[in-house]
């Protein structure tokens, strides 16, 4: 790296949990934070057990809702997979509930698998997931709350006319499922999409109802994407051209453009698209093709995410499942496996081409002490410890400012897959500007050290700006999951600065 200037900000988050306990279903007694030293603190996660997708995540009467496909009787994942419920005042600090959904009917006898959850008219919550049913077929169910006055919602009724949604002719029994928000039109019927896939050509199917009980397919899929293969956890929502505000899932207008992400199963990804929407013909036109180079939320472990409009703020919050790289005879010893990523507001760049997402600001109720220096010269391959960090929960805001770009190498031409780049070029690789950047939960004889850094090329006549992830010594173990991550950042370094943050 050549010289460059730092703004280093790192804000320390000391001596708090994100998990109260209420009352809980089929767990144990909890394990202590001493004796779980691994178990986060800003990130959600149930008490103990297993957890992967986030499910209808909603505000409703001063309250917000999240569920999550749980197996509350072990850390694995299992064929009975229920929906677990936790509340909270401020998408912070978690009140575990209940159980909300258990495999109990024959319609979702073998796994209550995601869904989705919409506000309907007289302020009335409505759950749309899929049930395995008793001949493992991917059907899609209803539930509703059984009291309405319960503030915290905590017990669910199934509808007794379930399936409201069966399986479509010509597409496989464990081909379809995950149905999204559902959104009103002008012509006052509610729509909702659900994922499949018919010979490795991914589906969004559209359906439609006037009750939100009696459903029917669209003559015609939203969008079809061959080569793709099955679509988990649709998610689809209007976002405003012109602001960086939230938008309700029914607002359609010229106003706004339409997001719609789709998680290829295949490959653990989330991918989303922007484009426009028309109701009226139940046509979307994308700006973007869906190919494995579409935009991501994210580049790193993240996967089945879900969106809902926060109408206190004035927002949509986006979570998604962060799956563990421990090995399940870790998760068997540590008795849970699983977590979600920190909620984020997102919405439309002023470009209009891709979306801009950035921690709630409620992490700054959490804000302890801060550890601050600017203007650091580095020098190539200098090392320089942040003294003052006592925390094991940080908030990480570093920016770099570089000189004499024009030394730069020039980038290979064979480079395309960027988490390739970062793989063969690691953190240990010394290049002539990179890497630069943090070292994180490092010991004290570097070992063990995750390495988030920059490095910029040349290419064409342009600077290429590459973001990386080495997970490659994170641990010392074996046996687990070390892959590396990385992406192009769509930055110019001649007239900003490159900045990170980190939780």
């Amino acid at each position: 790296m050549r010289r460059t200037a730092i703004f280093f900000s790192i804000f320390l988050v000391l001596d708090f949990g994100h998990v109260q306990s209420n009352s809980i279903t089929s767990e144990s007694k909890l394990p202590s934070a001493t004796e779980q030293p691994h178990r986060t603190a800003f990130h959600f996660q149930p008490p103990q057990n297993w957890m992967n997708d986030p499910n209808g995540p909603m505000y409703y009467n001063g309250v917000y809702h999240l569920f999550y496909q749980h197996n509350p009787f072990g850390p694995l994942f299992s064929n009975q997979i229920y929906w677990a419920h936790s509340v909270s005042q401020d998408l912070i600090n978690w009140i575990p509930l209940d159980l909300a959904i258990a495999p109990t009917e024959p319609f979702d006898i073998n796994s209550c698998w995601s869904g989705s959850a919409t506000i309907l008219p007289g302020n009335i919550p409505a759950i749309l997931y899929t049930g395995i049913d008793s001949e493992n077929r991917q059907v899609q169910n209803l539930a509703v709350p059984k009291n309405l006055s319960d503030p915290y919602l905590n017990e669910w009724v199934k509808y007794t006319g379930n399936p409201v949604i069966n399986l479509p002719d010509g597409i496989q029994p464990d081909d379809f499922r995950d149905p999204t928000t559902a959104w009103m039109a002008d012509d006052g019927r509610w729509r909702i999409l659900v994922g499949s896939q018919k010979d490795k050509t991914g589906i969004a199917f559209v359906y439609q109802s006037d009750d939100f009980v009696s459903w029917s397919k669209y003559d015609s899929p939203l969008l079809t994407v061959p080569g793709t293969g099955i679509w988990e956890c649709p998610d689809f929502f209007p976002v405003w051209v012109d602001s960086a505000k939230g938008v309700d899932t029914s607002v359609m207008n010229s106003r706004v453009k339409h997001v719609l992400k789709v998680g290829l199963f295949d490959y653990a990804r989330d991918y989303y698209m922007i484009g426009n929407y028309s109701p009226s013909k139940e046509n979307y036109v994308p700006q973007n093709e869906l190919t494995l180079s579409t935009l991501r939320y994210d580049y790193g472990k993240y996967y089945a995410s879900k969106s809902f409009f926060d109408p206190v703020k004035d927002r949509r919050i986006l979570m998604a499942w962060v799956n563990e790289s421990d090995s399940e005879a870790d998760d068997i010893a540590k008795g849970w496996s699983g977590l979600h990523s920190f909620p984020r507001s997102v919405w439309l760049d002023q470009n209009q081409k891709q979306l801009v997402q950035w921690p709630i600001d409620e992490i700054e109720m959490l804000y302890e002490n801060e550890v601050s220096f600017q203007y650091k010269k580095l020098e190539d391959g200098s090392l320089h410890e942040i003294q003052g960090v006592t925390a094991s929960q940080a908030d990480v805001k570093i920016s770099f400012k570089l000189a004499n770009l024009e030394e730069a190498e020039e980038m290979d031409p064979g480079w395309v897959d960027p988490q390739l780049i970062c793989s063969e070029q690691d953190a240990s690789k010394q290049g002539k500007f990179g890497p630069f950047g943090l070292l994180a939960l490092a010991s004290n004889d570097l070992t063990e050290q995750t390495a988030i850094f920059f490095r910029v090329f040349q290419k064409n006549g342009r600077y290429v700006v590459l973001m990386c992830s080495d997970q490659s010594r994170s641990s010392t173990k074996t046996g687990i999951d070390k892959t590396t991550y990385g992406a192009f950042v769509d930055i110019d370094p001649q007239q900003d600065e490159i900045s990170l943050r980190s939780l």
